[in-house]
């Protein structure tokens, strides 16, 4: 649905509506058992839900289109991941309350490790502590580069922002991550001739860091991506009608939901404690994006058993969502990261529609083989959104 459109038919309503997020949910059968993460997991609570619900299959952005986390969450927020995308480095710094300027650059970094050779061969430096990561950023710093204001903030673990502040700057800078192991990470350049003084900006920064980290053992290197601005996007209560809050404790869900005109809610890191600030603020807001990261994770790592370890994580938390009684449940995926993969990939994600106005459909159990005998097929996340304020009672008649 194109947005103009949806802020026509929104309407105010007493109503709430829940979008729970499992990080990376599709997977793919195991070789030896024939059986998904999902159909692995034991998943009574999910295997109940999904008896009560609408079923299918969302495409986060087009068939065969692998996507990353930023493109799939806006997607299921109601916004076309082909005309509102956002480089990861606006992300993490909204996230984390930095405050970011229209005319800043911002990228996303991983400290990483790299062989005698230069070649990548962990790119998340085995995922160090978020203790370890701000040593590290406390000394890079201290790398000055003329003609630009630098700063650098830790956020999560391996994840650190740059944030690069002063005149004529432009987002039009290359990855320096290659995003896989066994390749040299390649030095900042331009993609445009407006970005070629910013990216030779970086990579002095770039060259002076990777002095700095040469003897910093498994964090010896480091990678940028997603060079972007921040934007100035619709935002969900002015077109959605909704009063929106986030409840997500990685800053880039927290800094994407920011971006759309969500409130992030402070929440820890457990499950519970999602649970524990979706019970304190249920009063205040019509809309809760509720969001899990480890399922991810595991996949990304390609542990296939501790995938299928917080899917059951999951389940137990999902009787507490569902006595909650929000009039329109939806479980859904950014993406899927099977495990066999370890790697996001363009699969398409198991979802389901919880709500007193639908019929539910004939899937025993919440997974990707039953979830095909769903009544939703498999459409666009895109369209998630729209689907639930219907459900929710919240879009007026279209036309005459």
């Amino acid at each position: 649905m194109e947005l103009e459109l949806a802020r026509e038919l929104a309407q105010e309503a007493d109503t709430k509506i829940v979008l729970f997020v499992m990080d990376g949910l599709g997977g793919l059968p195991h070789h030896e058992t024939g059986r998904t993460e999902l159909e692995t997991a034991y998943t009574p609570h999910l295997d109940m839900l999904a008896r009560e619900s609408a079923c299918g299959f969302t495409v986060p952005v087009g068939v065969g289109i692998t996507p990353g986390s930023g493109p799939g969450h806006l997607a299921l927020f109601g916004y076309d991941p082909l005309k509102f995308n956002i480089g990861r480095g606006v992300l993490e710094a909204v996230g984390i309350d930095f405050d970011l300027q229209p005319a800043d650059v911002a990228a996303r970094g991983n400290f990483c490790t790299v062989d005698g050779a230069g070649r990548i061969i962990d790119r998340r430096a085995g995922r160090i502590s978020t203790e370890e990561s701000a040593r590290l950023v406390a000394g890079l710093r201290d790398i000055r580069v003329d003609g630009v204001q630098v700063f650098v903030e830790p956020v999560r673990e391996h994840r650190f922002v740059l944030v690069l502040r002063g005149e004529g700057l432009s987002d039009a800078v290359a990855d320096t991550d290659p995003q896989k192991e066994g390749a040299e990470p390649p030095m900042p350049r331009g993609v445009a001739p407006e970005g070629e003084t910013t990216a030779a900006l970086v990579a002095k920064w770039v060259d002076q860091a990777r002095k700095y980290l040469s003897d910093k053992g498994a964090a010896n290197m480091l990678l940028l991506r997603g060079f972007a601005k921040r934007p100035d996007w619709p935002a969900m209560p002015d077109v959605f009608k909704l009063r929106a809050a986030a409840v997500a404790h990685y800053p880039m869900y927290r800094g994407l939901a920011k971006l759309v005109g969500m409130d992030a809610l402070p929440v820890g890191p457990a499950l519970e404690d999602s649970l524990a600030t979706l019970r304190e603020y249920w009063g205040r807001f019509d809309y809760f994006f509720v969001h899990y990261k480890y399922t991810d994770t595991a996949g990304e790592d390609g542990d296939f058993d501790r995938k299928v370890a917080k899917f059951e994580e999951v389940d137990t938390a999902i009787k507490s969502l569902i006595e909650m009684e929000p009039d329109v449940l939806m479980i859904a995926g950014d993406h899927s990261t099977p495990a066999l993969m370890a790697a996001h990939s363009w699969h398409a994600v198991p979802f389901m529609l919880r709500s007193k106005w639908m019929r539910a459909d004939e899937c025993g159990m919440f997974s990707e083989t039953e979830l095909q005998r769903g009544s939703l097929g498999t459409f666009a996340a895109k369209e998630v959104l729209p689907l639930a304020m219907a459900h929710a009672g919240r879009f007026k008649k279209y036309g005459a």
